[in-house]
């Protein structure tokens, strides 16, 4: 498998030559520098052209203002290939006329990294296969290849125990040509001797390994990492960290070996995903998480979230933006909230004109007719047909299952009123002079609860499993006891 994964939240360094695509002679010595926080620095003692110069006339250049940028920076450092893409020259000294001549010193930032291939851009289909890791994913999982036993003869514990290593199996799905495996990486037993004691370890990986049926580019693999990112934000309601994306180079791009076999090359991403996983930190606690493949298999879990993810991406954004990057005031959150609501019923195609169509064109063209001329454009593009908010809020209030719906929103038409009085308030007045603080931040929290149940809802999560979340969730359960005090109509006239 070579060596392990790199870790976005561990830096790194790689020291080695680099060049431009277009003109490998001409090489740079320089080292890559990688930060969780700071990405990809690339320091050289030479320079690349960064000028932006012109040639009027033999021998006549113009030097204009601005600074290039270079789409792909190519580089072999530490044994291994390396692209670099998105590059733009941070900094830098040059010298002119000096007593000693040095070599210049220049500084490159990019966004994106490969580590141990060589690739002309982040569109060419190069790769095979992606492997990605996020927080909490072997959790989600519900397995491991680590299993653990304590010795009780007589039922009584005698201090004896083992730690084994059992394959677990293979779980496999394929979505429209696409195979998604969830799959496990384990360390062999080794022990830390340590002066003030002895310490046994093994870990256990679990990642998703996605194999399309054509070969893949650097953003098509991104973008499937953010796939399972995302699947997993969901499940444990939190903002799932990228702890690493590698990939594997496509047959044709593998290295021959003597005997004519193509050896499988591995390539790590660097980039900055919305999150940075930390990989040694502890998992989300059982009772936080909306579901497990324990309730959700993985062979039924990722054509559903490809389907959903694909119908209503604009939704799961929004509502996955509130847990990746919450704005600091509640203005901002009410308009996601609410937005993200008024997306998903509109991807959900439920909408029901409130007025028979042929009845509202009669209307329209009736009240059309008393208006001026100069008006009538106007007029014309404010009627319509449509589901107000508060319908709107009403049907998906009407789509999870019941009981947890009622027992998150107790009161669902004074929420939808009140939800529907706050947007329209702020986004047409620019303030909420009829709400106070609390009733907004409840606002917010219900009607995210209530989109994030529409969506578990859409991807089958049982009727028994709903109702668990909403009474167990401390989260959700905070959110209700918000819906009681701020959203009932009983609280409202006491």
């Amino acid at each position: 498998m070579g060596r392990d994964p790199l870790n976005l939240d561990a830096p790194g360094e790689w020291a080695g030559l680099w060049w431009l695509p277009e003109a490998p002679e001409y090489q740079v010595p320089g080292v890559l520098r990688y930060e969780p926080e700071g990405g990809l620095a690339l320091s050289l003692i030479g320079t690349f052209e960064d000028r932006v110069m012109t040639t009027h006339a033999p021998g006549v250049v113009m030097i204009h203002e601005g600074r290039r940028a270079w789409g792909v920076i190519h580089g072999a450092a530490d044994q291994r290939e390396i692209s670099l893409f998105g590059c733009f020259p941070n900094g830098g000294k040059r010298t002119f006329g000096a007593r000693v001549k040095t070599p210049d010193k220049q500084t490159v930032v990019a966004t994106t990294g490969l580590i141990g291939a060589h690739v002309s851009g982040e569109e060419e289909a190069g790769f095979s296969t992606m492997e990605v890791s996020v927080e909490n994913l072997g959790h989600w999982a519900a397995s491991s290849v680590l299993e653990g036993s304590l010795g009780a003869p007589d039922g009584r514990l005698d201090g004896s125990g083992a730690i084994s290593v059992k394959p677990v199996e293979v779980q496999s799905v394929e979505v429209d040509g696409t195979d998604f495996v969830l799959a496990h990486r384990h360390t062999l037993p080794f022990f830390d001797q340590l002066r003030g004691g002895t310490v046994g370890r093994m870990r256990d990986t679990a990642y998703v390994q996605i194999t399309p049926r054509d070969a893949s580019s650097l953003s098509d693999a991104i973008g499937y990492a953010r796939l399972i990112q995302d699947l997993i934000s969901l499940a444990t309601h939190r903002a799932a960290g990228m702890i690493w994306l590698r990939l594997k180079l496509a047959p044709e791009n593998s290295v021959s070996t003597s005997h004519g076999l193509r050896v499988e090359r591995n390539v790590d991403v660097l980039f900055s995903p919305f999150v940075i996983g930390k990989h040694d930190a502890k998992a989300a606690a059982h009772h936080r998480m909306f579901f497990t493949c324990e309730a959700l298999p993985f062979e039924e879990i990722i054509p559903r979230w490809c389907d959903v993810h694909a119908r209503l991406q604009s939704a799961t954004n929004m509502v996955l933006g509130l847990r990746y990057s919450p704005a600091r005031y509640v203005e901002n959150n009410l308009l996601m909230a609410v937005g993200a609501a008024e997306v998903l019923h509109r991807g959900f195609d439920i909408d029901e004109p409130p007025i028979p169509s042929e009845d509202f064109k009669a209307m329209r063209e009736a009240m059309l007719a008393q208006v001026p001329e100069e008006y009538r454009k106007r007029i014309r593009g404010s009627l319509r047909n449509d589901p107000t908010l508060r319908d709107r809020l009403y049907a998906l209030a009407a789509r999870p299952d019941q009981e947890a719906l009622s027992t998150l929103v107790p009161d669902v038409d004074r929420w939808a009123r009140r939800t529907t009085r706050a947007r329209n308030d702020l986004a047409h007045e620019g303030r909420t002079p009829n709400h106070k603080l609390e009733e907004l931040v409840a606002i917010v929290d219900v009607t995210t609860a209530v989109v994030l149940l529409n969506l578990l809802n859409e991807l089958g999560l049982p009727a028994e499993r709903q109702r668990e979340i909403v009474r167990v969730h401390p989260q959700l359960r905070a959110t209700a006891r918000s819906a009681q005090d701020w959203l009932s109509t009983s609280e409202a006239n006491s």
